[in-house]
Protein backbone atom coordinates (compact mmCIF):
# COMPACT_ATOMS: atom_id res chain seq x y z
CA UNK A 1 0.00 0.00 0.00
CA UNK A 2 1.40 3.57 -1.17
CA UNK A 3 1.91 5.89 2.04
CA UNK A 4 3.16 9.24 2.30
CA UNK A 5 6.13 9.48 4.53
CA UNK A 6 8.51 12.06 5.95
CA UNK A 7 12.00 11.68 7.22
CA UNK A 8 12.66 15.12 9.03
CA UNK A 9 16.08 16.17 11.21
CA UNK A 10 18.32 19.03 11.75
CA UNK A 11 20.67 19.85 9.27
CA UNK A 12 23.72 17.11 8.70
CA UNK A 13 22.07 14.62 9.79
CA UNK A 14 22.25 12.22 5.90
CA UNK A 15 19.03 13.42 4.58
CA UNK A 16 19.83 13.67 1.12
CA UNK A 17 22.34 10.65 1.36
CA UNK A 18 19.00 8.78 2.32
CA UNK A 19 16.91 9.65 -0.47
CA UNK A 20 19.98 8.77 -2.73
CA UNK A 21 20.17 5.48 -1.25
CA UNK A 22 16.21 4.66 -2.00
CA UNK A 23 16.30 6.00 -5.05
CA UNK A 24 19.14 3.23 -6.03
CA UNK A 25 17.50 0.59 -4.46
CA UNK A 26 14.27 1.42 -6.30
CA UNK A 27 16.14 1.33 -9.58
CA UNK A 28 18.47 -1.46 -8.46
CA UNK A 29 14.96 -3.28 -8.90
CA UNK A 30 14.35 -2.60 -12.19
CA UNK A 31 11.45 0.42 -10.82
CA UNK A 32 11.59 3.93 -11.85
CA UNK A 33 11.65 6.96 -9.91
CA UNK A 34 11.26 10.39 -10.01
CA UNK A 35 13.55 13.07 -7.60
CA UNK A 36 11.95 16.13 -6.96
CA UNK A 37 14.26 19.64 -5.82
CA UNK A 38 13.13 23.14 -5.29
CA UNK A 39 13.75 25.26 -7.27
CA UNK A 40 15.28 27.40 -4.73
CA UNK A 41 17.75 25.21 -3.78
CA UNK A 42 20.47 25.75 -6.46
CA UNK A 43 23.77 24.72 -4.17
CA UNK A 44 24.97 22.31 -6.42
CA UNK A 45 23.66 23.29 -9.50
CA UNK A 46 20.38 23.61 -11.01
CA UNK A 47 18.51 20.20 -10.58
CA UNK A 48 21.09 18.16 -9.23
CA UNK A 49 20.72 16.63 -5.83
CA UNK A 50 23.80 16.17 -4.10
CA UNK A 51 24.77 14.80 -0.23
CA UNK A 52 27.56 16.22 1.68
CA UNK A 53 29.68 12.32 1.19
CA UNK A 54 29.85 12.65 -2.37
CA UNK A 55 26.70 11.05 -4.03
CA UNK A 56 24.05 12.79 -6.47
CA UNK A 57 21.85 12.35 -9.14
CA UNK A 58 19.88 14.81 -11.13
CA UNK A 59 16.24 15.93 -9.91
CA UNK A 60 12.98 17.38 -11.47
CA UNK A 61 13.03 21.05 -10.39
CA UNK A 62 9.97 22.32 -8.99
CA UNK A 63 8.53 25.37 -8.31
CA UNK A 64 6.47 26.73 -5.28
CA UNK A 65 3.39 27.41 -7.31
CA UNK A 66 4.06 24.67 -9.66
CA UNK A 67 0.95 21.46 -8.52
CA UNK A 68 2.85 18.62 -7.82
CA UNK A 69 -0.02 16.16 -8.86
CA UNK A 70 -0.03 17.36 -12.31
CA UNK A 71 3.57 17.32 -12.36
CA UNK A 72 3.97 13.69 -11.76
CA UNK A 73 0.86 12.77 -13.83
CA UNK A 74 2.77 14.30 -16.64
CA UNK A 75 6.24 12.22 -16.13
CA UNK A 76 3.90 9.36 -16.17
CA UNK A 77 2.05 9.57 -18.96
CA UNK A 78 5.70 11.29 -20.91
CA UNK A 79 8.12 8.65 -19.41
CA UNK A 80 5.78 5.30 -18.29
CA UNK A 81 5.12 3.30 -14.84
CA UNK A 82 6.39 5.47 -12.05
CA UNK A 83 7.42 3.49 -8.69
CA UNK A 84 8.61 5.87 -6.07
CA UNK A 85 8.46 9.75 -5.92
CA UNK A 86 11.23 11.07 -3.67
CA UNK A 87 11.37 14.74 -2.89
CA UNK A 88 14.37 16.71 -1.35
CA UNK A 89 14.52 19.65 0.83
CA UNK A 90 10.95 18.99 1.70
CA UNK A 91 10.58 21.76 4.31
CA UNK A 92 10.42 24.38 1.15
CA UNK A 93 7.01 22.65 -0.03
CA UNK A 94 3.85 25.25 -0.07
CA UNK A 95 0.97 23.82 1.92
CA UNK A 96 -0.69 23.63 -1.38
CA UNK A 97 2.29 21.31 -2.44
CA UNK A 98 1.98 18.72 0.59
CA UNK A 99 -1.38 18.18 -0.16
CA UNK A 100 -0.83 17.35 -3.44
CA UNK A 101 1.74 14.69 -2.58
CA UNK A 102 -0.65 13.60 -0.34
CA UNK A 103 -3.20 13.12 -3.60
CA UNK A 104 -0.03 11.43 -5.61
CA UNK A 105 -0.47 8.63 -2.67
CA UNK A 106 -4.30 8.48 -2.22
CA UNK A 107 -5.14 8.70 -6.32
CA UNK A 108 -2.03 7.49 -8.10
CA UNK A 109 -1.07 4.79 -5.42
CA UNK A 110 2.58 5.99 -5.27
CA UNK A 111 4.93 6.40 -2.46
CA UNK A 112 6.02 9.41 -1.79
CA UNK A 113 9.32 9.94 0.52
CA UNK A 114 9.66 13.41 1.89
CA UNK A 115 13.06 14.54 3.02
CA UNK A 116 13.69 18.07 5.17
CA UNK A 117 14.21 20.21 8.07
CA UNK A 118 11.33 20.55 10.52
CA UNK A 119 12.01 23.89 11.77
CA UNK A 120 14.47 27.06 11.03
CA UNK A 121 17.13 29.12 12.66
CA UNK A 122 14.36 30.74 14.59
CA UNK A 123 13.10 26.99 15.87
CA UNK A 124 9.97 28.06 13.99
CA UNK A 125 8.69 25.30 11.25
CA UNK A 126 8.64 25.12 7.90
CA UNK A 127 5.49 25.53 6.48
CA UNK A 128 6.15 22.24 4.30
CA UNK A 129 7.30 20.54 7.37
CA UNK A 130 4.73 21.51 9.34
CA UNK A 131 1.56 20.07 7.43
CA UNK A 132 4.00 17.28 6.26
CA UNK A 133 4.14 16.26 10.00
CA UNK A 134 0.17 16.88 10.08
CA UNK A 135 -0.46 14.60 7.10
CA UNK A 136 1.97 11.79 6.64
CA UNK A 137 1.34 8.10 7.08
CA UNK A 138 4.29 7.47 8.37
CA UNK A 139 7.03 9.98 10.54
CA UNK A 140 10.52 9.28 10.72
CA UNK A 141 13.38 11.15 12.78
CA UNK A 142 17.19 11.35 10.97
CA UNK A 143 19.38 11.71 14.30
CA UNK A 144 22.37 13.88 14.24
CA UNK A 145 24.76 15.16 17.35
CA UNK A 146 25.16 18.36 18.35
CA UNK A 147 28.94 19.04 19.57
CA UNK A 148 27.93 18.91 22.99
CA UNK A 149 27.45 15.05 22.50
CA UNK A 150 23.68 15.31 22.64
CA UNK A 151 21.16 15.01 20.15
CA UNK A 152 20.58 17.61 18.17
CA UNK A 153 17.01 18.73 17.23
CA UNK A 154 17.19 22.33 16.05
CA UNK A 155 19.25 24.66 13.49
CA UNK A 156 21.54 27.73 14.35
CA UNK A 157 22.06 30.12 11.72
CA UNK A 158 25.41 31.49 12.59
CA UNK A 159 27.48 34.80 11.27
CA UNK A 160 31.10 34.89 10.31
CA UNK A 161 32.23 34.62 14.29
CA UNK A 162 30.02 31.87 14.92
CA UNK A 163 27.68 33.65 16.47
CA UNK A 164 23.39 32.90 16.72
CA UNK A 165 21.98 35.46 14.12
CA UNK A 166 18.43 35.63 15.07
CA UNK A 167 16.77 37.86 12.52
CA UNK A 168 16.16 37.79 8.87
CA UNK A 169 14.50 35.66 6.39
CA UNK A 170 13.31 32.33 6.57
CA UNK A 171 15.03 31.00 3.98
CA UNK A 172 18.48 31.44 2.97
CA UNK A 173 20.36 29.01 1.54
CA UNK A 174 23.37 27.99 2.86
CA UNK A 175 25.37 24.95 4.80
CA UNK A 176 28.46 24.26 7.00
CA UNK A 177 29.01 27.85 7.08
CA UNK A 178 25.97 29.71 7.66
CA UNK A 179 24.67 27.18 9.79
CA UNK A 180 24.73 24.42 13.03
CA UNK A 181 22.70 21.88 14.26
CA UNK A 182 22.77 21.46 18.02
CA UNK A 183 20.70 20.48 21.11
CA UNK A 184 17.90 22.28 21.91
CA UNK A 185 19.49 23.00 25.22
CA UNK A 186 22.06 24.30 23.17
CA UNK A 187 20.15 26.52 20.63
CA UNK A 188 18.57 28.51 23.69
CA UNK A 189 22.14 28.96 24.97
CA UNK A 190 23.61 30.25 21.45
CA UNK A 191 20.16 32.70 20.62
CA UNK A 192 20.60 34.06 24.10
CA UNK A 193 23.98 35.43 22.83
CA UNK A 194 25.80 33.22 25.95
CA UNK A 195 29.27 31.61 23.73
CA UNK A 196 29.43 30.62 19.84
CA UNK A 197 30.29 27.92 17.55
CA UNK A 198 33.19 26.72 15.83
CA UNK A 199 31.98 26.80 12.07
CA UNK A 200 34.84 24.41 10.69
CA UNK A 201 35.21 21.66 13.55
CA UNK A 202 37.73 19.23 12.60
CA UNK A 203 36.94 16.09 11.63
CA UNK A 204 38.09 12.85 12.27
CA UNK A 205 38.85 9.90 9.75
CA UNK A 206 36.13 7.18 9.60
CA UNK A 207 37.25 3.95 12.08
CA UNK A 208 40.05 6.06 13.44
CA UNK A 209 40.31 7.30 17.18
CA UNK A 210 40.94 10.76 18.22
CA UNK A 211 44.48 11.03 19.70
Amino acid sequence: MAKLYFYYSAMNAGKTTTLLQSAHNYRERGMRTLILTPQLDDRHGRGVVASRIGLKARGRVFARNEDLFDLVREDIAANGALHCVLVDEAQFLSRAQAWQLSDVVDKLRIPVLAYGLRTDFRGEPFEGSQYLLAWADELAEIKTICHSGKKATMVVRVDDHGRAVTEGPQVEIGGNERYVSVSRAEFKKIVRGEGRIELHQPALPLGEKKS
